[in-house]
């Protein structure tokens, strides 16, 4: 279910935020203001830029946190899905209403959202049985634009709950609010497979590695991500944490009969 109960004056909304950019960067700061005028928001995040951490989470070392002047709680060499966990489970009493994560600094669309921190955040939250939003810029100016998006759709799921089980993937062009068109309910669009490594000597003359550059767009049709965000509106994308490729069941059954495949001897 992707709900959310009103806003009371007694309790209010408590919103647990989160990113993969680092605690002190500039979208997420935006964001929490934002929020703030609606919500009790408390930001347990990174410490450091943890982009493209995906689901990752630390099992063979402790986790230690450290909480700034302002509130703001940060999780040395911590993942975003550490920071949900820790903020869910045991920093943010009593427990969020929901999980909003971000705002990334550029956007999460097509295969992006299978290396995303961002996603990821929002991917434990529904994983801890928490409605969740990951909210991402098509750039590094506007955040003030995904701000609004992303404090409009709350409130929006605040008057009409939204009973799906998946979690909203929403991409923000990078313009002023006035120029954005509307919104688009879309599918992940596909990038072509990355394949640039980028070799280097560090000083002491060993070979160093870098992963290169995100790859071109390979499948934006007019219903995808890729497609609404390059018009202008905002994308929202419904994730699935089931990963079961449904369709592909019945196939898979026929194929393991036919093909007779026999255990082992």
């Amino acid at each position: 279910m992707l709900s959310v109960n009103f806003y009371n004056k007694e309790v209010g909304l408590r919103i647990l935020l989160s990113n993969d950019d680092g605690v002190f960067a500039p979208g997420i700061q935006v964001l929490a203001g934002e929020l703030r005028k609606m919500a009790e928001v408390q930001i347990v995040a990174p410490d450091r830029n943890r982009s493209g951490a995906s689901n990752a989470l630390t099992l063979e070392s402790p986790l230690r946190t450290f909480t700034h002047s302002n509130g703001d709680v940060a999780v040395l060499m911590g993942t975003p899905t550490d920071c949900v966990f820790l903020g869910v489970n045991a920093l943010m009493q009593p427990k969020p209403d929901i999980v909003v994560s971000g705002i990334n600094a550029g956007p999460n669309l097509g295969d992006d959202v299978i290396y995303s921190g961002t996603v990821a955040a929002a991917m434990e939250g529904r994983h801890l049985g928490l409605p969740a939003l990951a909210i991402s810029l098509n750039g590094q100016t506007h955040y003030a634009t995904a701000a609004a998006a992303a404090c409009a759709i709350l409130q929006a799921l605040q008057r009409v709950p939204l009973r799906t089980g998946r979690i909203l993937n929403i991409n923000v062009p990078d313009l002023p609010m006035q120029e954005i068109k509307g919104y688009r309910v879309t599918r992940c669009g596909r990038r072509h497979p990355s394949d640039q490594v980028i070799t280097q000597k560090d000083p002491r003359g060993e070979t160093i590695y870098w992963i290169g550059p995100l790859a071109g767009v390979l499948d934006a049709g007019p219903d995808t991500d890729f497609s609404a965000i390059e018009q202008g509106y905002i994308s929202i994308t419904a994730l699935d944490a089931d990963l079961t490729a449904h369709r592909t069941q019945e196939k898979l059954a026929d194929w393991l009969e036919q093909a007779e495949v026999a255990l082992p001897c």
